[in-house]
Order: C-alpha cells, then structure tokens, then sequence
C-alpha cells in the first residue's frame, strides 16, 4: 500500500491508490463489483448503497494508510465500525464482513485498528462531495479527526471489541457458509 503524505491532494493520493490496487477509475459506474477471496471469484451487484459507502470507504483507506487485502480490508471494517458507519446501511453491513475476515487472518492489528476508529471521525456522518478531492490529505485528517496509529486502549473498548465481533462474526459465518454451499454443489453437481 503507498503511504500517502498529508501534503499531496486527495485527488492524488486517491488515483494512486486505484493504481496500486489495479481498481481502474474506483469501479463506481460498474454494474457488478468483482473480486477474489484466494482463488475464488466473488461477485454482487453494486447496488447504490454501496457506492455511495465506497466512495467515501476509498478515501478512508487514503487517511488511514489501511490496505485492501483481507487484513487490510479488515482493519479498515473495524476502524469504520468503531467510528461509525451512520446511516450508510450498506458501509455497515459490508464493513462488519471485512471485519469478521480480519479477526481470522490479524485478531490483533484488527484490534488496533478498532481502537484507533474510536478515537476517531470519519466522512460517513455526510455524504460524498467532490470538494473534498481537493483538499491536501493532511487537511482531510484534521477534518476527520483522524487519531494517530497506536492508540491506548480506553475503559469500554474490549467491550465494544467484543459486541462488534460478535455481530461481525454472525454476518461473516453466513456469506460464508453459503460460499461453503455454493462451492460444494458446483463440485459434486
């Protein structure tokens, strides 16, 4: 993942960070959101929720310096969850997927990472606004409030640690196991 400088535009920093991840123009027109967990496609309709999470969910991973593998999208899940997905349903629902996989690959930067949402804002109390490509990405962080990586452990955040994962493992062991499902009857068919 590229680090991004607090000096550089978010219009920058954003179009590197589609470069780096082969994610062209951010994919927001496309019909389908495509991807592979290991070797397994995985695809689902990009619904209007989604985009209007992802767009906001992109310039997050800029501010945080987060990364899209499955760890990457996991400390990003849990860093959202923590601060606050609002009234995105959509940021909510898929967050707390990528949050269940980044318990089972990195339980403690997933952890770290929580910590870090809950000192912190994010853009999800708004909605998209392509003013903010032109800030400088250090200006975005202040407008966030974005805590610095590391940060101590507060009275309450093991408890909320463990209600969230919890909630994220009950939304994360269902597409799984239909994914089990799914895979089991295209072999045995």
């Amino acid at each position: 993942m590229p680090e991004y400088t607090d000096d550089e535009t978010v219009r920058e920093a954003r179009a590197r960070y589609f470069a780096a991840n082969d994610f062209g123009d951010g994919g927001y027109d496309e019909a389908w959101v495509k991807f592979k967990v290991g070797p397994i496609p995985v695809a689902f309709p990009n619904s209007e929720g989604r985009v209007r999470a992802v767009r906001l969910h992109d310039l997050h991973h800029v501010l945080t310096g987060y990364g899209t593998s499955v760890l990457g999208e996991g400390e990003i899940g849990a860093w959202e969850v923590a601060s606050g997905c609002h009234h995105h349903r959509a940021a909510w629902v898929l967050n707390l997927i990528a949050y269940w996989g980044g318990l089972l690959v990195g339980p403690r930067a997933v952890w770290r990472a929580f910590v870090r949402g809950r000192r912190s804002g994010n853009l999800y109390t708004g909605e998209w606004d392509a003013a903010y490509l032109d800030l400088t990405v250090g200006a975005l962080r202040r407008e966030v409030r974005l805590a610095p990586a590391g940060a101590a452990p507060e009275p309450g955040d093991r408890a909320a640690f463990v209600g969230w994962s919890a909630v994220a493992a009950l939304l994360g062991v269902g597409p799984a196991a239909l994914l089990v499902l799914v895979c089991w009857i295209a072999w045995t068919a």
